[in-house]
């Protein structure tokens, strides 16, 4: 059994007991609730309010929810939507190009592969959904990147921090960064044998309810299938795919 760290186990069941009917409660009543020393839920009461997982109300001296908790549930909430959303968006422009679809979402500066469909086709791009990838490497990564703030990109340009999949793969900072320019001004990805040999790839960003940059959703094909549309074509495909993603996530 892993070992739990107690103080994060109080803090929790303190956080718990205000996912019951009550809306605010007093220090002692918490203590009362818990079973816990005063000292510790009077420490643990001073950090979870510092953080903005509760708030006090100075009046009364109550403690209630605090932003943060507000955050996490709309983050959260906002992930369900995109898995169940994304799964069913991309089964319909993969019935719209009988190609490979995936939505993905940034970890850190890999991506993450959230839903994927297959085509029926017996040669197509293999991926998993939950797998991951440096996003400097794909298409539905760039498609993410590209709305990094300008600081967090320049991390990427620090020696060693484009990892290669392919010699096709971008090791240049300064030619993924001109990418990263192209992606803000046309909406569109493109990938080219970057993370799989002979695999094109075009991605377009999809955006909350916020207008906020959460996924990207990316269409992939073997290059003797990429070359029967134009690039514009699959460009639109994507475009579309994104964003009626995008309006199913609430954007305007």
């Amino acid at each position: 059994m892993p070992r739990l760290t107690p103080a994060l186990m109080r803090a929790f069941d303190i956080l718990e007991l205000f996912g019951d009917a009550d809306r605010d409660l007093a220090s002692a009543e918490i203590v009362e609730r818990t079973n816990l020393p005063r000292t510790s839920v009077h420490e643990l009461l001073m950090t979870l309010v510092e953080r903005k997982y509760l708030q006090r109300d100075d009046t009364t001296g109550r403690y209630r929810l605090g932003l943060s908790v507000f955050r996490l549930g709309n983050a959260f909430a906002d992930q369900l939507d995109l898995h169940e959303v994304g799964q069913r968006v991309a089964r319909q422009v993969a019935a719209e190009c009988d190609e490979t679809v995936n939505v993905g979402i940034l970890d850190g500066f890999n991506v993450v592969y959230l839903c994927k469909i297959d085509s029926t086709q017996a040669v197509r791009m293999i991926s998993r959904t939950g797998g991951q990838a440096p996003a400097s490497c794909t298409g539905v990564g760039k498609a993410l990147l590209a709305y990094l703030p300008d600081h967090r990109l320049e991390e990427l340009a620090k020696p060693g921090a484009l990892a290669a999949l392919t010699p096709r793969s971008i090791t240049d900072p300064r030619e993924l960064l001109a990418q990263m320019q192209r992606i803000r001004e046309t909406g569109v990805a493109f990938e080219a044998g970057e993370s799989t040999p002979d695999v094109s790839c075009a991605a377009a960003p999809v955006r909350n309810h916020r207008g906020e940059v959460v996924a990207s959703l990316s269409v992939s094909v073997p290059d003797m299938r990429w070359r029967q549309r134009s690039e514009d074509e699959w460009a639109e495909l994507v475009r579309h795919g994104a964003r009626r993603l995008s309006e199913e996530l609430g954007a305007c």
